[in-house]
């Protein structure tokens, strides 16, 4: 019950924070549109398109928020949380797209020629809008690590770039106005295009990760970490360890030896432990699936298991719990070493 309180409190604290998000980006919307209405800056029309693409993303990424709270169902038995990394890869897709958009039109304003007008006016307001959206995106990219959703967190960094972003607007133009040189202000632009088209690819690609089930890295370090803080002397060997993410949640699976003369249901209590003990480890948020392999001879040399009945060599020993032992193929003996099982060669 506890664990269910704590996963509605954050489902809760992700929909409040995308709300704000979307909330916050119409408002943005509307300031740098005024901005550039008022002065025909090539480089705050590139900022006032990126948040008409900020408004687009972040309403799917309260969209899916909103979806991948719901609990696996007959349709989805793993849950919806893939949906987070469909939103991100939206989201770069269309970051991207404004990145090109903006090229376009600021070639067109190198070629044409444009008067600049109201600039102080101007550049008041994407100061203002830059300062909010730097607030926002502190702030969404903590909430999204605190509560473990992606959109948030890739919401959070689309939101501090399009402030990074506006800061360099500001700067573009006062150099246009100090010094006069208004072929500056496109080539402002398309320098905001190309780091907009840096950030799209960021999250193209995390998405792209998520949706190929990419391993989890961080996950497989905090695995191999615990497993050997809370390796047992049953545990014989773990191999073929592997991690992946749908959301908040992880689906966990590997392979333990354990002695072979077990009966079904001792070796059934023993492995529900050992998926509890991992499943705790993740705050209840994974799934653990664990395939249980029978011991043989060649292991008796790295096996703590005393008494043991069918005891062929001594204990020399244990295997070392790598990342890579644990994450490759089960070990090997060989007679010519006479030590017993090493890892096999990769």
């Amino acid at each position: 019950m506890k664990i269910q309180s704590d996963l509605a409190t954050l489902y809760t604290l992700r929909k409040r924070a995308a709300v704000l998000s979307f909330l916050v980006g119409l408002g943005m919307l509307v300031v740098k549109s005024t901005a550039f209405f008022l002065t025909n800056s090539s480089a705050i029309f590139s900022d006032a398109l990126e948040s008409v693409i900020h408004v687009a993303a972040t309403g799917m990424a309260l969209y899916s928020v909103i979806l991948s709270s719901r609990p696996p169902d007959a349709s989805h038995p793993y849950g919806h949380g893939k949906v987070e990394f469909f939103s991100a890869g939206i989201e770069g897709g269309l970051i991207t797209l404004a990145a090109v958009a903006i090229i376009f039109e600021a070639v067109r304003g190198l070629l044409l020629g444009k008067t600049l007008e109201e600039l102080n006016t101007g550049m008041l307001l994407i100061l203002g809008a830059s300062a909010a959206n730097l607030a926002l995106g502190t702030f969404l990219v903590r909430r999204g690590k605190s509560t473990r959703s992606l959109t948030l967190a890739a919401d959070g960094k689309h939101v501090l770039t399009d402030s990074y972003t506006s800061f360099g607007v500001i700067a573009g133009l006062a150099l246009v106005k100090f010094t006069g040189y208004q072929v500056l202000d496109p080539l402002v632009a398309i320098l905001v295009a190309l780091n907009i088209m840096f950030a799209g690819y960021q999250l193209v690609r995390t998405s792209i990760g998520g949706l190929m089930d990419e391993s989890d890295g961080d996950v497989l370090e905090i695995l191999v970490r615990l497993l050997r803080d809370k390796r047992e002397p049953a545990w014989i060997s773990i191999h073929h360890l592997r991690a992946m993410r749908s959301g908040d949640f992880h689906h966990i699976d590997f392979h333990l030896t354990v002695p072979f003369y077990w009966s079904v249901e001792q070796g059934h209590r023993f492995q529900s432990n050992a998926c509890g003990i991992v499943a705790t480890e993740l705050d209840g948020r994974a799934s653990v699936l664990i395939h249980l392999d029978p011991c043989t001879p060649e292991y008796c040399h790295s096996c703590r298991v005393d008494p043991c009945p069918e005891r062929k060599a001594a204990f020399e020993k244990d295997l070392a719990w790598s990342h890579a032992a644990l994450t490759g193929a089960p070990p090997v003996y060989d007679p010519e070493e006479g030590q017993g099982l090493h890892a096999p060669d990769s």
